[in-house]
């Protein structure tokens, strides 16, 4: 279940909005700019047919927003310390608050993983699941974390071939607020 969670950027012990009502995730989102989209969710999506499987829906983003490069990549769960640690690294990067020159746009095919915006003096964590679509204009600030055991698979979007690319605000922010392991405990 897709859920909205809002606090003061200062006080990440006050959560202003908490919400898991896809009109109300979508209307506040709206308000910032970012596009969210629930597509259905279908079975036995792999990062190699993930392209394949959404063909309809990759055309009309692409047609629609003008994307050039599009891809999917996957993250599933294993005990094999090679793999951990590049998850690991992979994850710090990402948890870095940062921007981008270009929109970032994910859709979640399989699995789960939560973007925090920065916006407007508020941290707006939206923590996508299978069948979200999520995109956060460019120089939006934020962050994204995929937990410490990433499972998911996620078609992205890109206006040019460069790819994800960073620009990193230097911020500790993302520090002060609830990981995704926190956000989806009990779950």
């Amino acid at each position: 279940m897709t859920l909205l969670t809002v606090w003061p950027d200062t006080e990440p012990d006050t959560v202003l909005v908490r919400t898991a009502a896809p009109d109300l995730i979508a209307d506040e989102l709206k308000r910032l700019g970012v596009r969210y989209e629930q597509w259905p969710v279908l079975p036995g999506v792999t990062r190699e047919n993930a392209l394949e499987v959404y063909a309809d829906q990759v055309k009309r983003v692409t047609e629609t927003e003008g994307y050039v490069l599009v891809d999917a990549m996957e993250m599933t769960p294993s005990d094999d310390p090679e793999w951990l640690a590049k998850a690991g690294e992979a994850r710090l990067r990402f948890l870095a608050e940062h921007t981008h020159d270009d929109d970032e746009d994910r859709f979640f095919a399989r699995g789960s993983g939560v973007f925090y915006l920065h916006v407007e003096g508020k941290v707006h964590a939206v923590l996508c699941e299978a069948g979200d679509l999520l995109s956060v204009p460019e120089n939006t600030t934020h962050w994204f974390d995929m937990g410490t055991r990433p499972d998911y698979v996620s078609i992205r979007f890109f206006h040019d071939d460069d790819g994800w690319v960073g620009n990193f605000t230097g911020s500790e922010i993302a520090k002060s607020f609830p990981t995704f392991d926190a956000l989806t405990a009990g779950r």
